[in-house]
């Protein structure tokens, strides 16, 4: 049981990883640093995209209108951050 709870710890570790990527992708796109008419940056930013927006669609709907600002991927990512350390401190010392 410790290792799916070690698999859980590892996907929601790179959940975390991805929504820093697609947040920065995004920066890079709206600063015009990088052009989505490559093929590579824009299917990078579509797997982004398809993978994070679940996630972050959610808090957005809930959240009101800052403006041009996002916070929603911090609120995400403090969330997964809360679901670690339950899983780390709580569940994990009680599991056989």
């Amino acid at each position: 049981m410790r290792a799916i709870l070690d698999i859980i710890l590892i996907i929601l570790d790179l959940y975390v990883w991805l929504l820093i990527a697609s947040a920065i992708l995004s920066w890079l796109i709206a600063f015009n640093v990088v052009n989505t008419r490559n093929q590579f940056v824009a299917s990078v930013a579509e797997f982004l995209y398809k993978i994070t927006e679940p996630a972050l669609r959610p808090i957005r709907n809930l959240m009101p209108n800052f403006g041009g600002l996002d916070i929603s991927p911090v609120i995400v990512i403090l969330i997964i951050m809360f679901l670690q350390r339950v899983i780390t401190y709580y569940i994990y010392p009680n599991v056989i």
